[in-house]
């Protein structure tokens, strides 16, 4: 028979029971599930697609040598040719998303 800790009194109770035999306090029933406040409505996901796409764009335009400040350090080519676009292109994907969840809910 499976046993729990009784919240209020800590001695062990049936799974089944609603109230402990010993202090005779109702048991809380928790459910695990699906949290609907936790941005279910896509909010999340556009704010995080959009922070990607302007991090994209802030790298693009260091890492390209845009700005009037140097880098200490030398940066791949291959981070304006590949990393970058395919942060962008996630962030704007991202968005798109949580467009989409927005709109379906």
């Amino acid at each position: 028979m499976d046993k729990k800790s009784c919240p209020f009194c800590g001695k062990p109770v049936s799974v089944n029971l609603d109230r402990c035999p010993f202090c005779r306090e109702a048991i809380p029933l928790v459910r695990v599930g699906a949290n609907p406040a936790r941005g279910s409505d896509g909010r999340a996901n556009i704010r995080r697609g959009l922070l990607w796409a302007l991090l994209a764009g802030v790298i693009y335009y260091f890492a390209g040598g845009h700005s009037a400040l140097k880098l200490p350090v030398e940066v791949p080519r291959f981070v304006n040719v590949y990393f970058t676009p395919a942060l962008f292109l996630g962030g704007a994907g991202m968005a798109l998303y949580g467009l989409f969840q927005r709109i379906r809910g």
